[in-house]
């Protein structure tokens, strides 16, 4: 039995997902640059490098060519690139805004199945299922390496599920009280669920090294990348099924339904929960690989 196909399609929701949002912020940019470009009406006076004007140093800019003055249309290039991290094996799409400023947009995805380990009586198999996306405004103060990343994870569906047994006749423990299981059909068994934002967008920060374009025109980069989601408080919950009993296994009882079981659960259920609590402030770091290159002619922006 495969279960490939199901997850290949959900990761390429997330992509489009997050590549749909980039296309939709660069449109916007620029539609406002065009705008900005129609309205004004002054000519603009070139020094072309060669001019004796500029050999006799009559730039502004102490000689140096227009042309490394850093100016990039905006939107001109594009870099693709992949990385790993809590959140899984990401992929990302980046473009230029300026010499300071990228957009980004980072689609995750990871799944994994047979987790399996013991706990207080209880045999656990569980299944962990990240998927997320998310879109970055990428900050340069210093136009190169050093960047700040705010931005919004606006698909968050990472959770996890597991089933949990115990073997008929073994103890298992809840809230510190330790009951046995009831042999045959009736042995204890359930099953529980966690989420990481119940599905809710969160907010993100992230600072890291690194430029996806760099401005050196070299078209392989290595960003790193660290920061926090801002998820909702983690979510957890669990029920049993089937008989606890006493050691002889003479007088049993429905952990559905025993009220003193059932506050035995709550309480455990509590822990877990303020365990797993520190989690919504969810850690990002990431290393990976970008490709950049041009989108359209890069005609040389004077500033």
């Amino acid at each position: 039995m495969s279960h490939c196909p199901r997850p290949y399609a959900q990761f390429k929701v997330l992509v489009s997902s997050a590549i749909a949002l980039l296309l939709l912020a660069g449109s916007a940019v620029t539609a406002h640059s065009q705008a900005f470009s129609s309205s004004s009406s002054a000519p603009v006076t070139f020094v072309a490098p060669e001019s004796d004007a500029f050999a006799a140093g009559g730039s502004t800019r102490g000689g140096v060519p227009p042309t490394a003055l850093g100016g990039i249309r905006p939107l001109s290039r594009l870099a693709f690139g992949s990385d790993v991290s809590p959140l899984g094996v990401g992929l990302s799409l980046t473009t230029n805004i300026s010499s300071h400023l990228n957009i980004r947009a980072n689609g995750s995805y990871f799944n994994y199945s047979g987790a399996n380990f013991s706990t207080q009586g209880f045999n656990v198999t569980g299944k962990l299922n990240m998927q997320s996306a998310r879109a970055s405004v990428d900050y340069y103060p210093f136009h190169a390496g050093f960047r700040l990343s705010p931005g919004v994870m606006f698909r968050n569906d990472n959770q996890g599920s597991m089933n949990l047994a115990v073997t008929p006749g073994q103890e298992f423990t809840i809230n510190n009280h330790t009951y046995y299981s009831a042999t045959g059909a009736n042995a204890v068994k359930g099953a529980g669920t966690f989420g990481l934002g119940n599905g809710s967008p969160a907010f993100t920060m992230t600072t890291g090294w690194g430029n996806s374009i760099p401005k050196s025109g070299r078209r392989i980069s290595f960003p790193f990348e660290l920061g926090v989601a801002f998820i909702k408080t983690p979510t957890l919950n669990f029920n049993l099924t089937g008989d606890g009993c006493d050691k002889t296994g003479a007088y049993c009882v429905d952990v559905a339904t025993n009220p003193q079981i059932q506050e035995n659960i709550a309480i455990q259920v509590a822990k877990y929960r303020s365990d797993i609590e520190p989690l919504k402030t969810y850690p990002i770091a990431s290393f990976g690989v970008a490709y950049n290159f041009n989108i359209r002619h890069n005609a040389p922006q004077y500033r």
